[in-house]
C-alpha cells in the first residue's frame, strides 16, 4: 500500500473558475456527509462556484493488525468516494478539488477552509451520541466563526 499515508489532491470536472464562491464539504462516507456533499454540489453549481471535498482519515491507533485493517478500509472507502465525486463533478459540470488528508477532522477542515479562503463550509450532522457532550466537528467549526457553516441532517 505505497503512499497510503500521503495526502493527495485531485481535480475533477471543468477547469476551476477564479470567480465565484468556494465551498468546502467534508465527507466520511456517512449518510449525513453524503447528503452534505450533494447539497454542496448543488450550491456550487447554482452559484457558479468551485467545490472542495475533503476526506479526512483519522490516524489508526492500536495494534498493528487493527491499524492495517483500518487503513485498508479507509483506502477502499476513499476509492469509492473518489469515483462518486468524479462522476458528480463531470455530470454536474462543477469544478472539484478532492482532498485526502490524515488527522483530526475538525483541524483538517478548519485549516483547509482557512487556507483555501472558502465562503462556506458544509458538513453532515453527527450521528454519534457522545458528541452531545464533547462537541461534534460541525459544532466546533461553527464556534470557530471564520465562515458560515451549513449542517445537513
Amino acid at each position: 500500500m505505497n503512499g497510503a499515508f500521503e495526502s493527495t489532491v485531485e481535480r475533477f470536472g471543468p477547469p476551476r473558475h477564479h470567480t465565484g464562491r468556494a465551498i468546502l464539504a467534508g465527507v466520511d462516507g456517512s449518510d449525513t456527509a453524503m447528503r452534505a456533499a450533494a447539497f454542496a454540489f448543488g450550491m456550487a453549481r447554482r452559484e457558479g462556484g468551485r467545490l472542495i471535498v475533503a476526506f479526512v482519515c483519522r490516524p489508526a491507533l492500536g495494534p498493528a493488525v487493527a491499524a492495517s485493517v483500518e487503513l485498508d478500509t479507509a483506502a477502499q472507502l476513499y476509492e469509492e468516494l473518489r469515483e462518486q465525486i468524479r462522476a458528480a463533478a463531470e455530470e454536474l459540470e462543477v469544478p472539484v478539488s478532492f482532498l485526502k488528508m490524515f488527522g483530526d477532522p475538525y483541524t483538517a477542515l478548519r485549516d483547509t477552509a482557512d487556507r483555501s479562503q472558502v465562503d462556506t463550509v458544509v458538513v453532515g450532522a453527527s450521528q454519534q451520541a457522545g458528541h452531545r457532550f464533547a462537541g461534534s466537528v460541525a459544532t466546533k467549526l461553527i464556534r470557530t466563526g471564520h465562515w458560515p457553516v451549513l449542517v445537513v441532517p
